[in-house]
């Protein structure tokens, strides 16, 4: 492989920042996709990619209407909808485009609500598919739809509406001959949850930050609008679901707790009474049969998922579902309420479709995702350590390790959720799985602070002026590393996507001493540029996590902070991605980092790609990525594939 960077028939003049000579770059453009200063890989690397790349996954949808399942799959380039009639049956594809589905529900009356963006750029449009196969678009091109929710018997089906240059959503509904109306004009990101058993009632809610969240009852008729729960402190909520009775909410809520609890609020008296009971984890999915007899939820213990089914009358518990370690979402319960569907993800198989028989006590997968020919006995499961940081908090970590003769110390990538309100889990990935094997190096995914799953205080420490204290995470990790007899300290790779792109060129500029190179993926590298580009229905939610530009105090930090004017200590190579249509952090990041790594005379890689936004969704750009991934890892640590 050459090492240097190359000279194309094309070149690229860059803006100066330091006296140095810009670099010529090279650019080759394939298709949709633009790679710069990126060597041409050998065929022994796509070779040793194909089996990863070629693991499929599936996602529970919604139940069938003739009683199989909805779920999400890829047979070609894109996530297509598909239906399974029974566990183990075929899977039959129902949407053909180019762009990926998602988002299924069935609606009574057996149609299917989909939703489906072009390119990426988040400006969703919903479909109607009917028994015949034939799908309507009831949306207006050009407006970003989401939130769907409907009545029992749908006649009524509700959804949230932006606009382009607006922060705020409208509430449309659709009533039963099919005409289209606003019924309610938001203001900021409001979204309509739940639809009452008699249509009379939408359960609406408005995200301010994952810290606060509100929710109203909506009177259709009237408009009026009435505070669920008022309260003086803030309180962030989660979903929201009418009883079959229509006389109480269950949401998930943190008031009173650290952690997000299931709770049902009585609507004529207020009252409040705690489902979950009190665990020192957050609940983050739950779902009620049609007849109100069963509930189930899902409790987050340390990133592993642990599925809860009990009587929702009686509280008593239900026969439970011995489950892989792994993670659980999407649960639905079947129109019968006989049974829950569920996806289910491990570290060492990709996500698939599963259903817990409620009244027979039967566990059953409905399918089983090809591997692309690896043997999951041979994958690796991570072990789950922790590291105290400059403050003496633990922070979690997953680590993937290779098989190591005596003696031997692996390199390290340390991969970093994006977010900031995320939380890495232990699912199947293909670039950890790659990386361990093939590559012969560790992987290390960690939850800094400001992670989702360890309650609201550990959440709110990386807020505003302390955003760097996140960094400071990583670099007690790098400090872990050096103690651990396998792991090679001279050789670790910072990574991450979006907020985690963020990491990674921070990190970059404090530790870059100590690190081989940075691999970031539209990442924000100047906050004050990034609040003022992404799109409006963002920006003020963004302010809220990282902090308001037009405050001097928070621009005077951003200005410390913002990796953009720091690029200066950056002394290693980069590797850094970017979709064209990202309304998350728009392309403009990536380029004015890129050009001023350059002017630095920093050894900078740049692929891009024309038909994807936040996330590269379709396959042949994924396989790309990859590719080009395993190249840098390769030069910067000095590695090679494993014989």
């Amino acid at each position: 492989m050459k090492t240097g960077l190359f000279v194309g028939a094309a070149l690229l003049a860059l803006t100066l920042t330091s006296p140095v000579l810009a670099q010529a770059v090279d650019r080759r453009e394939m298709g949709a996709q633009i790679l710069e200063n990126v060597p041409v890989a050998s065929p022994a690397i796509r070779e040793s990619l194909s089996r990863y790349q070629n693991a499929r996954s599936a996602t529970f949808g919604d139940w069938a209407p003739d009683g199989g399942v909805i779920i999400t799959t890829r047979f070609g380039n894109t996530n297509q909808l598909h239906t399974v009639a029974a566990p183990g049956a075929d899977r039959s594809q129902i949407t053909f485009y180019d762009e990926p589905v998602g988002g299924a529900h069935t609606l009574p009356g057996g149609q299917i609500l989909f939703s489906k963006d072009t390119g990426g750029d988040e400006w969703f449009q919903l479909f109607l598919r009917g028994p015949d196969g034939k799908a309507v678009q009831l949306t207006e091109t050009g407006t970003r739809n989401g939130s769907p929710a409907w009545s029992k018997d749908g006649s009524v089906l509700v959804w949230s509406r932006s606009t382009k240059g607006s922060a705020d959503s409208d509430v449309l509904m659709r009533d039963a001959s099919g005409q289209a109306k606003v019924i309610y004009k938001g203001q900021g990101q409001v979204s309509p949850l739940a639809v009452s058993p008699d249509g009379k009632t939408v359960l609406l809610g408005r995200y301010f930050s994952i810290s606060e969240s509100k929710r109203w009852l909506l009177d259709v008729a009237t408009g009026k609008l009435t505070e669920l729960n008022p309260s003086r402190t803030k309180i962030a909520y989660a979903g929201g679901k009418f009883t079959p009775d229509g006389r109480s909410v269950l949401l998930l809520s943190d008031e009173g707790s650290d952690f997000q609890r299931l709770t049902e609020i009585d609507l004529a008296t207020g009252a409040k009474v705690i489902l979950s009971g009190e665990r020192p984890w957050d609940i983050e999915d739950f779902a009620l049969s049609d007849d109100g007899r069963i509930l189930a939820y899902v409790v987050n213990e340390d990133g592993y998922s642990k599925l809860v089914v009990q009587d929702f009358r009686t509280r008593r518990a239900l026969p439970q579902p011995e489950l892989p370690a792994g993670v659980v979402s999407d649960i639905a319960f079947s129109p019968d309420g006989s049974k829950l569907g569920f996806s289910l993800a491990t570290p060492t198989a990709a996500s698939d479709v599963w259903s817990w028989g409620v009244t027979d006590a039967k566990l059953e997968r409905w399918t089983a995702s090809e591997l692309g020919g690896l043997d999951a006995k041979a994958l690796v499961s991570p072990s789950l350590v922790r590291y105290p940081s400059f403050d003496k908090r633990s922070i979690p970590a997953f680590i993937y390790k290779p098989k190591l003769a005596a003696g031997q110390r692996a390199p390290v990538i340390i991969d970093i959720h994006g977010g900031p309100e995320g939380q890495s889990r232990p699912t199947f990935s293909a670039l950890h799985q790659h990386t361990v094997a093939e590559l012969g190096a560790a992987v290390i995914v960690t939850n800094v602070r400001g992670s989702t799953g360890y309650g609201k205080t550990y959440l709110n420490l990386d807020n505003a002026e302390k955003r760097e204290d996140s960094v400071k995470d990583i670099g007690a990790l790098l400090d872990w590393i050096k103690t651990q007899p396998d792991l090679d300290p001279s050789r670790v790779v910072v990574y991450g996507q979006s907020y985690g792109g963020y990491m990674s060129l921070a990190v970059m500029t404090h530790y870059s001493d100590r690190l081989a190179g940075g691999v970031e993926r539209y990442g924000i590298s100047n906050f004050v540029s990034f609040l003022q580009n992404t799109e409006a229905y963002r920006r003020d939610l963004r302010r809220v996590e990282y902090g308001d530009e037009r405050d001097p105090k928070m621009l005077k930090a951003f200005e410390t902070i913002s990796p953009m004017n720091n690029v200066g200590k950056i002394t290693k190579p980069m590797l850094v991605m970017q979709g064209w249509n990202d309304p998350r952090v728009p392309k403009s990041e990536s380029d004015q980092v890129v050009a001023k790594l350059r002017g630095q005379g920093i050894e900078t890689w740049y692929v891009q790609f024309k038909d994807e936004g936040h996330g590269f969704l379709k396959k042949a750009n994924n396989d790309r990525r990859r590719e080009v991934e395993t190249q840098f890892l390769q030069k910067v640590l000095g590695i090679s594939l494993a014989k």
